[in-house]
């Protein structure tokens, strides 16, 4: 009877994020979305209607048959917070359930002080007290580093200099909200899986390029985290055996290469931007035609291309999508990225789809809210007790009494 329950609780979960995600629709098409049956489907429908979590909208378009009636969301219902968290900075937003971003905020922040625990909490507390939704379901946080478990959010970084940090309960505590912790770019490749160019493809990569190189990987829908949760460290790929080291201590790294610090100092080193110069400056002079500046960036391209062919080769995504701070420079990565990716893909491959999106912070901030709100979702169970209570939230909303 419990594991019937449980089943019950979870399909009514996955009903409700998926009109977030995906908007109204019928109850036909959601039976075809979740692999749900259409009694079954009805059934849950009736009673999230009479919980008054669903609203019954228009008949959608006729196609020769009975106009269907579309399922949507009861307006303001639930929402879910989002934190993104980098060295110098804490990018906040609060979204509703559909992923639109109704609140941001932006603070200072060291990562490195000694009190960085207790300012990360308190920030995060004093946002999620400001909520302007009824419900909300929890807190996601994004970050650089290597979290384990998402549910337990114990969070090893080297870019923030934390070991074995307990992030997780300190949240908990802190909101008594459910929380759930993942690497930035994990949580980045939800949110365009959810809400993003991803949506509607079942296999795709999400590279970003900036002061860190990563990727995401969607493969059958989910995303892949690995054995330890690092899968998608492309930034680590051993590209020259001699080359310079990595904050990892390996020599000849992608990302110690390609890196924005990487860039800078070849820049610096070159006389194209002066000693006290950075990516900005690099970038405008590139932007005014500087050859040397266009150069390193087209460089920089070719050995991203490359690496990313061989990732397309090994994992079959039928899409990449370009995201980062480094992003805004891509026409000038262009140069040399596109024909090192087509010529180094193998023939059946060289089609493949490359969309590069433009980089906001509070669009990785959306991503540590999507590991919220994809836990409907969540069929491996990656996020764990905590993943249970932010479904739970969703289920008893409506009664007034979220757990």
């Amino acid at each position: 009877m419990a594991d019937s329950s449980a089943r019950t609780d979870t399909n009514r979960a996955a009903i409700l994020a998926h009109i977030g995600a995906h908007g109204a629709t019928s109850r036909a098409d959601l039976a075809r979305a979740l692999r749900l049956s259409p009694a079954l489907i009805t059934k849950l429908a009736r009673d999230l209607l009479t919980d008054g979590l669903l609203t019954e909208l228009e008949h959608s378009p006729s196609r020769g048959g009975r106009p269907a009636q579309l399922l949507g969301l009861t307006a303001g219902s639930f929402g879910a917070i989002g934190v993104k968290v980098a060295p110098d900075h804490l990018t906040l937003v609060e979204v509703g359930l559909g992923g639109a971003v109704t609140r941001t905020a932006t603070e200072q922040f060291d990562a490195g002080h000694t009190m960085a625990l207790a300012r990360l909490t308190d920030t995060v507390s004093a946002f999620c007290s400001s909520s302007t939704h009824a419900n909300l379901l929890g807190v996601g946080v994004g970050l650089p580093g290597n979290v384990l478990e998402q549910s337990a959010g114990v969070v090893d970084s080297t870019q923030l200099g934390w070991s074995q940090l307990p992030l997780g309960l300190a949240l908990r505590k802190a909101t008594g909200l459910p929380v759930l912790i993942d690497n930035n770019v994990n949580a980045l490749a939800l949110a365009e899986s959810l809400f993003g160019t991803g949506r509607g493809h079942e296999n795709f990569l999400v590279v970003t390029i900036g002061t860190g190189i990563g990727a995401g990987i969607v493969a059958g829908g989910a995303v892949v985290r690995g054995h330890s949760g690092n899968a998608g460290e492309i930034g680590h790929l051993p590209m020259a055996e001699n080359g310079p080291r990595c904050q990892c201590g390996a020599l000849g790294c992608l990302e110690a290469m390609i890196g924005q610090s990487a860039l800078i100092e070849t820049a610096r080193h070159e006389g194209v931007i002066g000693a006290d110069a950075g990516i900005t400056a690099l970038a405008a002079v590139a932007g005014g035609g500087n050859e040397a500046a266009q150069r390193i960036f087209a460089e920089a391209g070719h050995l991203l291309g490359r690496a990313i062919a061989g990732v397309v080769n090994t994992l079959d995504p039928e899409l990449i999508v370009i995201l980062g701070e480094g992003a805004e420079s891509w026409k000038h990565w262009s140069v040399g990225f596109e024909p090192a990716l087509r010529s180094s893909v193998i023939p059946r491959k060289r089609g493949i789809d490359v969309a590069v999106e433009g980089w906001q912070d509070d669009r990785w901030a959306q991503g540590a809210a999507s590991l919220v709100l994809s836990t409907p979702f969540d069929a491996d169970g990656a996020s764990g007790e905590q993943g249970r209570r932010v479904r739970a939230r969703l289920i008893d909303a409506a009664a007034g009494d979220p757990s």
